[in-house]
């Protein structure tokens, strides 16, 4: 048993110090034997639990969710520290110098006169930071961990910094109609990679939504509860009629989807 009082408020400071108890003897056997690679996929987790949170529109909620990836950044410092290399304080330290740096009109001398301009200024700072000296190396180091629509969504807005887009919507989506008609001919007549060309044709799909100012991973979520909601009804529908879906034709599933959507939309 270690050596802790109980207090009515705890504070970031108590949260690493619980949290070195716990990687350290006498504290928890599965803390100690974490790994950044390990707890990888918890912090990914615990982000998208606080972006639900917000969606939800629930502060008490993201309270405890933005505890939750607080954790993790403490945990995951806890064992950089352990290795001798930095701690919390380190990790601060350089946001702070982060923050400082990409806002010269708050803490230095330039001036500017939108959110436009301010936005302008930070990718140019981050790019001298990075050391990025074309944008080809911009577009290289958007992370390859993200989901892969908003990997694709970010690529190609820094492509378009470039001066490297469609002029308008009508040309990425005739783009996007080129890509749907290689698609078919590799899937239908093995004319190329299928899933090459799908990738293709979500990368399409990607641009399109950028000039209709649609984030695409919400655009999809849309269409996934909205299809969540039409296949209930379908299923429903079949079952008030003593009907099996997988014993149904392709046109009398069709028939009974495009009820259901009837049904829900009216």
């Amino acid at each position: 048993m270690v050596n802790w009082t109980d207090k009515p408020s705890y504070n970031c400071q108590d949260l690493r110090e619980i949290v070195r108890i716990l990687r350290h003897p006498g504290g928890c056997a599965w803390d100690q034997e974490q790994t950044h690679v390990s707890i990888r996929r918890n912090f990914l987790e615990e982000a998208y639990e606080v972006a639900e949170a917000i969606d939800e529109g629930d502060p008490e909620h993201l309270r405890e969710e933005l505890g939750d990836v607080l954790l993790q950044v403490v945990f995951h410092s806890s064992i950089e520290e352990d290795a001798g290399r930095y701690d919390l304080d380190a990790v601060a330290d350089g946001v702070c110098r982060k923050l400082i740096y990409r806002h010269p009109h708050v803490f230095g001398d330039v001036t500017v006169h939108s959110t436009g301009e301010i936005l302008s200024n930070w990718e140019e700072l981050k790019k001298k930071e990075k050391g990025q000296a074309t944008q080809a190396d911009a577009v290289d180091a958007v992370a390859r961990s993200l989901p892969a629509l908003w990997r694709a969504e970010k690529m190609k807005k820094k492509a378009a910094k470039a001066g490297f887009d469609w002029r308008d919507v009508s040309g990425a989506l005739d783009k996007l109609s080129e890509e749907l008609d290689e698609l078919k001919a590799a899937a239908l007549s093995g004319e190329g990679d299928p899933v090459e060309e799908l990738g293709d044709l979500l990368f399409a799909a990607v641009c399109v939504g950028r000039f209709l100012d649609a984030d695409p991973e919400d655009a999809l979520h849309a269409a996934c509860n909205k299809f969540s909601a039409r296949f209930r009804k379908t299923e429903a529908l079949a079952a008030q009629r003593g009907l099996s879906l997988d014993k149904l034709s392709d046109r009398e599933q069709i028939a009974l989807w495009r009820e259901a959507k009837e049904q829900i939309e009216a």
